[in-house]
């Protein structure tokens, strides 16, 4: 992530100490996104902060030279999220914060609270769903929009903050989602790995890999996917698998109702239930096509860029941030497939298209894919727009 662009953005200035606020770092956009952000601002000379409830990414965070406060920014509760005030207010007062940086809306009112209390900038990330009604909803969500600057992670979010809660209620500016392209890098996945994480799909070497990397919650689409897949068995003779990877994160039920729909449709030796993965680059490296079927419109998506530069083409709802990731061949030279939301037979069509490609074609759309994510989804264009954003803030505070 080092570089000129991230390095020098403090220059002139006193680097920062950034409190980043989120609930809980365990997976997910806004966790990935708040360890990314502190790994560049130690690397930039700053110090990075977060306070979370926890969870498996708080040794990468403290790995890459940033602090972790343990705090239950992720309750609801009114009594506790008022409790919360004071306790952010104490820990931004001790560790010198300059910037409060909230990053989802229960911690975020907390946030707010102490930032006005010390007279600290307040920066936001709308990483969700922009909502439109209930009205209540609304006002709890419009906690997203008071930050002196509101980074929205797509055009998409933008367009949708500007829509709902009104242009005027705050600064927007899109900072799309980046991503590691020296992790995501094919390059860096020996052969042995791939091997070793198909024997555990239970794949066998010649099978044609879809992968659906997501938790198992149904506005993902996995009940589509699988759909979908029945209709592919039908349609050809190929030899390919559904690889379903991601945590139920308590969702048993759910979890039950893939398994008997898996037996229901006769998928059994087409799809896998593979469970949470910690080694994303190399299930990627190990599938051959990414699918990400989501029912509701994603803000971003961070599958389909991470798809793209493993030079894996992924296949996508057409709504939300995928519009502005996925290149489609009626748009310019195709990156990947959109398909319509929910219907599982055009996202049938569009694996059965992914199996037919010769060897060449699929290699020409992969490379596009690599080099259309290096443009313009990077983590080090994230990183140092963020920065970019700090720095502004600490130009404008009153000596």
């Amino acid at each position: 992530m080092k570089g000129n662009a991230v390095t020098s953005v403090f220059e002139g200035i006193k680097p920062p100490t950034v409190l980043q606020v989120v609930p809980a770092l365990e997976t997910g956009g806004a966790e990935r996104t708040a360890v990314d952000i502190a790994r560049a601002l130690v690397e930039a000379g700053a110090k990075a902060l977060v306070a979370s409830r926890g969870g498996r990414m708080v040794a990468e965070l403290e790995a890459a030279g940033a602090t972790h406060i343990e705090l239950a920014v992720h309750s609801k509760n009114p009594v506790v999220m008022a409790l919360n005030v004071e306790r952010l207010t104490r820990l931004a007062a001790k560790h010198g914060a300059d910037i409060i940086h909230a990053r989802s809306r229960a911690p975020a009112w907390s946030a707010l609270a102490a930032a006005r209390r010390l007279h600290l900038p307040f920066v936001t990330t709308y990483h969700n769903k922009v909502h439109e009604s209930p009205r209540l909803k609304v006002f709890y969500n419009s906690v997203m929009t008071r930050g002196a600057v509101v980074i929205a992670n797509s055009h998409f979010t933008a367009e949708r903050i500007r829509k709902v809660h009104g242009e005027d209620r705050a600064r927007i500016v899109t900072v799309p989602r980046g991503i590691d392209m020296a992790r995501f890098n094919p390059a860096r996945i020996g052969p042995e790995r791939v091997k070793a994480m198909r024997l555990s799909w239970r794949v066998a070497e010649d099978d044609t890999v879809f992968l659906l990397p997501a938790r198992l919650t149904r506005w993902k689409g996995q009940t589509v996917a699988l759909e979908a897949l029945a209709k592919l068995k039908n349609m050809s003779d190929a030899p390919f698998r559904l690889v379903l990877v991601g945590d139920a994160q308590g969702r048993d039920a759910y979890e039950a109702e893939l398994a008997t729909m898996i037996s229901r449709l006769g998928l059994q030796d087409h799809a896998r239930l593979a469970g949470h993965c910690e080694a994303m680059e190399e299930a990627y490296a190990a599938a051959d096509f990414v699918i990400a079927p989501s029912l509701e419109a994603e803000p971003f998506g961070r599958t389909p860029v991470e798809a793209q530069a493993m030079g894996r083409p992924p296949i996508v709802a057409d709504h939300g941030g995928a519009r502005e990731t996925v290149i489609t061949a009626e748009e310019d030279a195709p990156t990947g497939w959109r398909v319509p939301p929910g219907d599982d037979v055009a996202l049938a069509g569009a694996m059965l298209e992914a199996l037919l490609l010769d060897p060449q074609s699929r290699a020409e759309m992969a490379a596009r894919g690599k080099a259309h994510v290096a443009a313009h989804f990077s983590l080090t264009a994230m990183a140092a727009a963020t920065l970019k954003i700090y720095a502004g803030l600490m130009r404008q505070k009153p000596e």
